[in-house]
């Protein structure tokens, strides 16, 4: 049977990846028809939010992967545009009798005061926060089998637009200064996208771990100064200074401009410890995390080879 992912971000574009490069067949559903190449992965224009693009395609998955987003970083993009499309998934997933896996984000936790477990309450009722909680409430009341694979911010290769993305790998191979929203010492969990995509095809293939939230193995935490260190580490290179953008500049900004204000929401997760702990997701994979010092250096050597001023 094959396996149906939705979406060539990061995480889709590695899950597709991983399954072809385990000689799994894989169809790729994008609005564009991007995504990886590699024979066994067939790639398809659609468009999710559609009973109609879903219905042949789902016909004898085993399992589907959703790692669609919202068309803008902001709680009313993804109030509009999420539940609806989850909905029409989860009904094609199910008439096919496939289990849907969904990477996660720990933003229905809200502000923690210890580091985030698995039973731990998702009390987050506004913004951001509350709409991935509500989405995690709808998948957990569907008919059809899911699975929520939570993980705290993405590094990796094909990272771009993340806290440890492009604006980190630049300010140290260009030796520039970095600026960091919140604290810069605070200890923060990464997530290895290769790590969250390989713990997503696990739970897909084991049926006693559906219907569950679980966390991406995900190593200790280091703050944002240590991921600048370790990234000019695994350079070769001198860090770069770093310095915190306070939540109240940030706040202020967002007064004026729209993206600023979303970003500020979520400041939380940089002014105290954000720390993931996925020790019993791990047991439950037969999943470790890749040392964060792989990692980095994996994440690195991609970034050479893909920056624009490197590329042909």
């Amino acid at each position: 049977m094959n396996n149906v992912v939705i979406g060539a971000g990061p995480v889709g574009s590695t899950v597709a990846r991983q399954l072809a490069e385990a000689n799994r067949p894989v169809l790729l559903l994008t609005r564009s028809g991007n995504g990886p190449d590699h024979p066994l992965i067939e790639r398809r224009r659609a468009d999710a939010s559609r009973p109609g693009d879903l219905a042949e395609a789902f016909t004898g998955a085993a399992a589907v992967f959703d790692c669609m987003h919202g068309s803008a970083y902001s709680a009313a993009a993804w109030r509009r545009e999420l539940p609806a499309a989850e909905a029409v998934v989860l009904a094609a997933a199910g008439q096919a009798g496939a289990v849907v896996v969904f990477p996660e984000s720990l933003y229905a936790y809200g502000p923690v005061d210890r580091p985030m477990t698995e039973d731990m309450p998702r009390p987050a009722d506004r913004g951001k926060p509350g709409v991935r909680a509500d989405l995690l409430r709808a998948r957990e009341a569907s008919a059809t089998p899911t699975v929520s694979v939570a993980a705290s911010d993405f590094y990796g290769p094909l990272v771009r637009t993340a806290h440890a993305g492009e604006r980190m790998l630049d300010a140290v191979l260009g030796g520039k200064r970095l600026s960091v929203i919140g604290s810069p010492d605070q200890p923060h969990s990464w997530t290895y996208v290769p790590d969250l995509a390989a713990a997503m095809i696990e739970a897909a293939d084991t049926e006693e771990l559906w219907n569950s939230v679980l966390h991406a193995p995900t190593a200790a935490p280091l703050t944002q100064r240590e991921m600048t260190q370790a990234y000019a580490a695994a350079a070769g290179v001198p860090a770069p200074k770093v310095s915190g953008i306070p939540t109240g500049l940030l706040k202020a900004i967002g007064l004026v401009h729209p993206g600023t204000r979303e970003m500020a929401e979520m400041t939380y997760q940089f002014t105290a410890p954000f720390v993931l702990d996925s020790t019993r997701s791990q047991a439950r994979l037969g999943l470790s995390p890749t040392p964060i010092e792989t990692g980095v250096a994996a994440t690195m050597a991609w970034w050479r080879r893909s920056r624009p001023e490197t590329r042909d």
